[in-house]
Formats: C-alpha cells, sequence, structure tokens
C-alpha cells in the first residue's frame, strides 16, 4: 500500500508492495536476538559443559560452545577433566570480575564468521538497521552512503575467517567422535547423534559460503572449457553453488542446532534430562 509523506507514518512504511514484507526482518531479527542471549548466558554460566557420567578415559559429550578447551576450570561444575584441556589449568592472571568460562576464548571464531558472512549481513542490515528492511520499501535515509568501507571495512575480514571456520569444523568433528565412547568403550547414545549432526549442519553452512565458493571456483571464466583437474574443479563448484543456493536455510538450521546441543549437553550434565545411550549409564 502507498501511504503519502504527509500520512504521519515513518518513512520506511512507504512502499507498493502488498505483501506482509515485514514478516522476515521480524522474525529474523527476533530469532537472532534470542540466540545472542541464550549464547552469552551460556558463555558467562561457564558450568555444565560437558558429560561422562563419571567415565574419565576417553570419551564424552562437549558443548560446541566450550570446543576446544583451552584452559579448564577445576572449581566449576560439569566440566571436563584436565586431560582434555590444551594449556592446561585456569590461568592464576585471569580477572576476577570475569567468569572463568572457556569458551571466552573460542567464542571470537566462529562469532566473526556468522557476523560478516552475506547472509548474516542481509538480514541484520535489514531487521536492526531498517537499511532497507525490505526490498522496494524505503528505509533510514543514509545521506552520504559508502558501502562497506569506512564503518563496516571488518566485513572484508569474512573471506579469512572462513578458515577458522574449517578449523572448527574439524574440531568439532573430532568432538562427534569422542561422543560415541565411554572409557575407550564404543557405544551410541542421543547425544552422540546430536553431537555428530552438528559439524555436518556447520560444514554444508561454511562449504556453501559464498567466499568458498569463491576459492573453489573464482577467477575461471570457463569450466566447461578446462579438462583434467579443473573438471574435477568444476564439479565441486556445482556442489558448492548447490549448498550456497540454500545457504539462508544451512544459516539457520545450523545456528539453531549449535544452541540445541549446547542445550542437550548442559541438561544432561546437570542431571535435568537423561541420556539414552548403549553403555547404560
Amino acid at each position: 500500500m502507498n501511504h503519502a509523506p504527509d500520512s504521519g507514518l515513518m518513512p520506511y512504511t512507504m512502499t507498493n508492495r502488498m505483501d506482509n514484507w515485514w514478516i522476515e526482518p521480524l522474525w529474523t531479527g527476533l530469532g537472532f536476538l534470542a540466540f545472542i542471549i541464550y549464547t552469552t548466558w551460556a558463555v558467562f554460566e561457564a558450568d555444565y559443559y560437558w558429560w561422562s557420567a563419571g567415565a574419565e578415559g576417553f570419551g564424552g559429550y562437549l558443548s560446541p560452545f566450550y570446543s576446544p578447551l583451552i584452559f579448564i576450570n577445576p572449581l566449576a561444575e560439569g566440566v571436563a577433566p584436565m586431560s582434555h584441556s590444551w594449556l592446561g589449568s585456569w590461568p592464576t592472571w585471569w580477572p576476577n570480575l570475569i567468569p572463568a568460562s572457556p569458551a571466552l576464548f573460542i567464542l571470537f571464531g566462529p562469532l566473526s564468521f556468522r557476523l560478516t558472512c552475506y547472509y548474516y549481513r542481509k538480514f541484520y542490515y535489514r531487521a536492526y538497521f531498517m537499511a532497507p528492511p525490505a526490498c522496494a520499501v524505503k528505509g533510514i535515509e543514509q545521506k552520504e552512503y559508502k558501502g562497506e568501507t569506512s564503518l563496516f571495512l571488518f566485513q572484508n575480514l569474512h573471506r579469512y575467517t572462513m578458515y577458522v571456520a574449517l578449523i572448527f569444523i574439524i574440531i568439532l568433528s573430532y568432538d562427534a567422535i569422542l561422543a560415541f565412547f565411554r572409557n575407550g568403550q564404543f557405544g551410541v547414545g542421543v547425544g552422540s547423534i546430536i553431537l555428530l549432526i552438528n559439524p555436518i549442519l556447520l560444514a554444508g553452512y561454511t562449504f556453501g559460503c559464498h567466499a568458498f565458493r569463491h576459492v573453489v571456483g573464482g577467477k575461471h571464466n570457463c569450466f566447461s572449457c578446462s579438462k583434467g583437474k579443473q573438471k574435477i574443479r568444476f564439479k565441486v563448484w556445482q556442489g558448492v553453488s548447490w549448498l550456497n543456493g540454500r545457504h539462508m536455510f544451512w544459516a539457520w538450521i545450523s545456528m539453531i542446532w549449535v544452541a540445541f546441543a549446547d542445550v542437550y549437553v548442559r541438561m544432561v550434565a546437570n542431571g535435568s534430562w537423561v541420556d539414552f545411550n548403549t553403555w547404560g549409564y
């Protein structure tokens, strides 16, 4: 519906679109806000991110929010054995005002990749900055628009944070393997399946990102003109392009699942939920 400038409505409502264009920026804005609120709480809570039913050997469930474990605070509840720490016990130089949470050391990695993602930029520019809130809908006036060359120059880091995301997929895949063992004994639990699905969904999101698509097929104008290895590269590029065409789906399902994986490990570790498994714990 087209509103006149003197209708008393905000400028960003001026549009000829007849559909409910505001629904997408609303649900994406609220959905991501809920994820940020929960993640912030989970990171600073710093307890119950590991479960192995008392088993001290190889194996256990580790929340993806806390992987890898750089340091471990042995005084916290529901924490992994010290053998899982990369650098040992919690450092004495850590400020008392900041919770001793292992997640604080690794959060910047996956978060920097998502915040600079092309899809995430699209939805949070629309949902939070109304620039614009939707296609063909007038948003906040920008007198001297400079794109992402000034304040948002850091968005260009996406092509580099992609490699950080790839490293995390490897680490979380190792955690998924750990989830199938207790004291070196192979088995399967509900948590094992949840933690296995997690890196698979993250891989679908990461391998479908625009930066990875450029790495695979960038600087090539004609794949069909190539032979040998280039033909293989073309097939890989086609697979990446298929994922890229569903980038929004992978972005949301992987984000929701990583939060769900943390919830599951936390609830099992604090005794609120029972993990059905073949070990009999």
